[in-house]
């Protein structure tokens, strides 16, 4: 009887933030790669709507992604994101990684009592990131879209940052990233064209500046993002269950 291939679920918070290079890292670990939209592209302006998130035991690990919107907007608490945060908790307890990313980074901390609230340094663009774990999270430039962020939740250990904003934790099982390991260039004009209200000018860069950064650092993104899959897997995916109390 076959090997079943261990299976991973990317949650689509926004229909534009998809798993991009992510998947590519997953799939190259030999996972099956399984998708779930939270607010499908004729919702957006009206995210605040009735979600029944799949069961996390389904799975061995859980991504939760991006999301233009802040995981603490009170309507869309009283709709979905306090269901999906129920859902990020059971995924720990029953012994599922989970992978946060950015919004879905952001929906940990504040799940597990660290606070999430505007930024006084919003960040978009390409950002050098402090690690204290290489073998987990590689140094360097990793790609930033966001105007929150977090307080890293009480039994949390802080592993990476800029000087600008907390990067990266680990609380048992689970990772929590602030930047987007996941961005290539495809998802980066899926952005872009969604930028109708000038977020990257408005501090600062320009579209084409952002392209040709991308352009320069994606493949080296690319390697980097393998190395991290690798050692979420290693060291955080089968990790003693946290006690959060």
């Amino acid at each position: 009887m076959a090997d079943v291939a261990p299976r991973v679920l990317f949650i689509y918070n926004d229909p534009i933030a998809t798993e991009a290079l992510l998947g590519e890292a997953f799939s190259d670990c030999g996972f099956d790669i399984e998708t779930f939209t939270v607010v499908p592209a004729d919702r957006v302006d009206q995210p605040a709507m009735p979600v029944r998130f799949p069961d996390p035991a389904d799975y061995d690990v859980i991504v939760p992604l991006g999301a233009r919107w802040p995981v603490y907007d009170e309507a869309l608490r009283a709709a979905w994101v306090d269901d999906e945060m129920n859902m990020v908790r059971q995924a720990a307890d029953t012994g599922v990684g989970v992978l946060g990313v950015c919004f879905g980074g952001q929906l940990i901390a504040q799940a597990y009592g660290g606070s999430v609230s505007r930024s006084n340094t919003p960040e978009i663009g390409w950002y050098d990131v402090t690690s204290d774990e290489p073998g987990l999270i590689p140094g360097g430039p990793w790609f930033q879209w966001h105007f929150d962020r977090w307080t890293v939740p009480p039994g949390a250990t802080e592993i990476a940052r800029t000087a600008a904003a907390s990067q990266a934790f680990v609380l048992g099982r689970t990772l929590a990233l602030q930047f987007h390991p996941e961005l290539d260039t495809a998802l980066l004009e899926l952005w872009l064209a969604d930028d109708r209200d000038g977020e990257a000018a408005g501090i600062g860069r320009t579209h084409d500046q952002l392209r040709m950064r991308t352009t320069e650092l994606v493949t080296d993104a690319r390697i980097r993002i393998r190395r991290l899959v690798h050692g979420f897997l290693a060291q955080v995916a089968q990790a003693p269950a946290a006690d959060v109390g």
